[in-house]
């Protein structure tokens, strides 16, 4: 069987379509609900977050995956239903984070800071938790938000 020039360039072009077809089809983004949060540090201080709610299967595995920028008081809590051990990572995404692990009564309970973009390390909650907050790394830092700390917010249930 003769190949023909033509022959390679249609495969080749058939080839970059479905590649481009997977890549856009893997960077959709899912819907997420919206709500807002306050955080009471030790301190007294109070700071107000507008988030998204990554709430189902779906939600939680795109979460904030492929986004390049995110407003200081913009964040997204990840609600596991239950109390559990919770693993984390940051594959696919693009901005640098802090994961703040909050216990059923919206205690936090761990703080991971400056989580690197595109790792594929495991970042895990140290014990049990039933929420995640991702906000902009260096937020917790600057709000002098630490753990023992409240998260309050309707979906926390302790508004």
């Amino acid at each position: 069987m003769r190949i023909s020039f033509s022959m390679v360039v249609k495969s080749a072009l058939a080839a970059l379509f479905l590649l481009l077809a997977g890549a856009a089809g893997a960077q959709q983004q899912v819907i997420f609900p919206r709500d807002e949060l306050s955080i009471r540090t030790a301190g007294g201080e109070t700071h107000r977050f507008s988030i998204e709610l990554a709430l189902t299967d779906a939600q939680r595995q795109q979460g904030l995956m492929y986004r390049k920028e995110m407003a200081p008081d913009h964040g997204m809590l990840f609600d596991f239903g239950d109390v559990r051990r919770v693993s984390m990572w940051m594959e696919n995404t693009v901005l640098p984070l802090d994961m703040l692990f909050i216990q059923a009564d919206g205690t936090i309970s761990h703080i991971r800071e400056n989580a690197v973009p595109f790792s594929r390390d495991i970042i895990d909650s140290q014990g049990p938790v039933k929420f995640v907050l991702e906000i902009n790394a260096g937020r917790a830092k600057a709000l002098g938000i630490g753990v023992g700390d409240k998260v309050i917010g309707k979906r926390i249930g302790n508004r």
